[in-house]
């Protein structure tokens, strides 16, 4: 099944996405991280979000790709490196506002639209997307700040109506939308 976790920032929609990966999908799993190391904080977080991924064991239990910007090679190099793995694929993308951020800040905004429409003609059947609902609360004071929200907005929508199940977080608890 595919879903979409969306929610406010630090809502527990991470941890929601390798909940579901782990309880509902083959161990062949794969995590892509559109994050990149900015500055102290985002370090940090990053590191969090690597010691959540592993398990028990101490042992990682993604397979983790870093990619900032090409989100459906990302796609393809996880199902074609699961393949020798038994089970189908499952994949969590995590996070679509960083993604739609490095599009901006690397000057990639004129390709976004074909490459999500390639992501999502390449999402295996199990995947969990992580999003925010960043419009919620505040007006952009300036022209980028309102490029960034309408470009989340618009990714939002067409990857709800292009998964399964869609889920609201609201202090770290599940909200069924659709």
């Amino acid at each position: 099944m595919r879903y979409l976790l969306t929610g406010a920032i630090k809502a527990g929609k991470s941890y929601r996405a390798l909940q579901i990966a782990r309880s509902e999908f083959s161990k062949s799993l794969a995590f892509i991280a559109t994050a990149e190391v900015t500055d102290a904080e985002m370090e940090e977080r990053i590191a969090k979000h690597r010691r959540e991924r592993l398990g028990s064991d101490g042992r990682e239990e993604f397979l983790t790709i870093e990619e900032p910007i090409e989100l459906d090679r990302a796609i393809d190099e996880a199902c074609s490196l699961l393949t020798a793995t038994p089970g189908n694929p499952g994949i969590v993308i995590d996070c679509i506002p960083m993604w739609v951020n490095n599009i901006l800040y690397y000057h990639r905004e004129q390709d976004l639209p074909a490459i999500l429409e390639r992501a999502i003609a390449k999402l295996p059947e199990d995947t969990v997307i992580v999003t925010n609902e960043i419009g919620w609360g505040n007006i952009p004071y300036d022209e980028l700040s309102h490029r960034y929200n309408r470009l989340v907005a618009e990714v939002n929508i067409r990857l709800a109506a292009a998964v399964d199940h869609v889920e609201l977080l609201v202090a770290g608890i599940p909200v069924r939308i659709k």
